[in-house]
């Protein structure tokens, strides 16, 4: 028997494949970077004090793609038309292409523009095989009226699709900052758009979605507080580029007028701290590339909320948007998921803040 006709099936062999193989390849690639000291130092910019391997998102990698792999060998595919068969594998050599600009970081430190060049034709690339955002749903249903779609002239296809591609992917490049953050929040948008693909019957989406999630949570095995190992840039740039390509495949080029506002949602977080940041850096004259500690992270901490507690409270934040796009995107329990998540949130807000008094008394 395949997978074919159990979509349902195919995405949880997916998610607990991604889970099981990053988990079991990390602590490989931890002992192969203490051994070849492959290693990132402190510095006063970071959190950690002690030199950390900065090479997981190899774990990462390998996780989501054997995950897809094995998926694909027991017939998870059959059922997906070849476009979409297609755009899994573009995916996925896309993703491998913003992993190696990462890695190179990680080893060598490129320069900023550099490293941002060699995105922009990575996502051109991506563009020119199908990954695109090519038609905008306006919400004009929501009133009663026809579905009307804006088709976009190749040249704008094109910007939109680069800048969203681009985009996410720093987005959660600048997010890694503390130990679990990045690989918790990228884990939970990933379930958000498994769950809203499948709402709007994109099952390509949704297998990309659950190879992502499941390479998460394995790799939150051994990066969360306290880490004992960091994706670097090579796992940030293709979680970023994972996601964003993700909401393309799927969810961005649904049936529904709110669809291309679900990636948004689910991804607003670290988009608007990415924003606020540049603004920040650009008002004071600097490159939006000048490092420093204006992100959302380094607020909280100021502020005297724990390292862990500042990882859940974002943590919170992101699962309470995922489950609004549920809720927009008319799925089964919708104001069940909008509850449970906002009862999650609450409830880290008011231990945090009865920890700060705490602490302040």
């Amino acid at each position: 028997m395949t997978l074919a006709y159990h979509p349902n099936a195919a995405a949880l062999l997916t998610f607990a494949v991604a889970a099981l193989l990053t988990a079991s390849v990390v602590p490989v690639v931890r002992r192969l970077g203490l051994a070849y000291g492959l290693i990132d130092a402190p510095d006063p910019r970071k959190q950690h004090t002690t030199p950390m391997v900065r090479l997981g998102g190899i774990g990462i990698v390998l996780g989501f793609s054997l995950a897809l792999a094995i998926t694909w060998h027991w017939g998870g595919f059959a059922e997906l038309p070849p476009d979409k068969d297609q755009l899994i594998w573009t995916t996925l050599a896309g993703a491998l292409c913003f992993f190696v600009i990462g890695l190179a970081d990680d080893l060598f430190a490129l320069p900023p523009l550099p490293r941002l060049a060699g995105q922009l034709l990575v996502a051109m690339a991506v563009w020119s095989q199908g990954v695109q955002i090519g038609t905008i749903e306006l919400p004009f249903a929501l009133l009663g009226h026809s579905e009307p779609s804006l088709v976009l002239p190749p040249s704008l296809s094109l910007l939109a699709t680069v800048i969203w591609l681009v985009g996410i992917t720093n987005a959660i490049n600048w997010l890694d900052g503390l130990d679990g953050l990045a690989a918790g929040v990228s884990g939970i948008a990933a379930v958000g758009l498994l769950s809203v693909s499948f709402s709007l019957h994109q099952p390509a989406a949704g297998l990309l979605a659950a190879a992502l999630g499941g390479s998460c949570l394995g790799f939150l095995r051994h990066n969360f507080n306290p880490a004992r190992i960091f994706m670097g840039d090579g796992g940030s740039y293709f979680l970023g580029f994972a996601l964003a390509a993700i909401s393309i495949v799927g969810p961005a080029k649904g049936i529904t007028s709110v669809s291309l506002l679900l990636p948004l949602v689910i991804l607003s977080l670290p988009l608007a701290d990415m924003s606020a940041v540049i603004l920040g850096r650009l008002s004071q004259g600097r490159s939006p590339f000048y490092p420093d500690r204006r992100h959302l992270h380094h607020r909280l901490l100021r502020q005297g909320v724990s390292h862990r507690r500042t990882v859940l409270l974002i943590y919170a934040f992101t699962q309470w948007l995922a489950a609004l796009a549920l809720v927009l995107v008319n799925a089964e329990l919708r104001f069940l998921w909008l509850a449970l998540a906002t009862s999650i949130l609450i409830a880290v807000v008011v231990t945090t803040r009865r920890a700060l008094q705490r602490e302040s008394s």
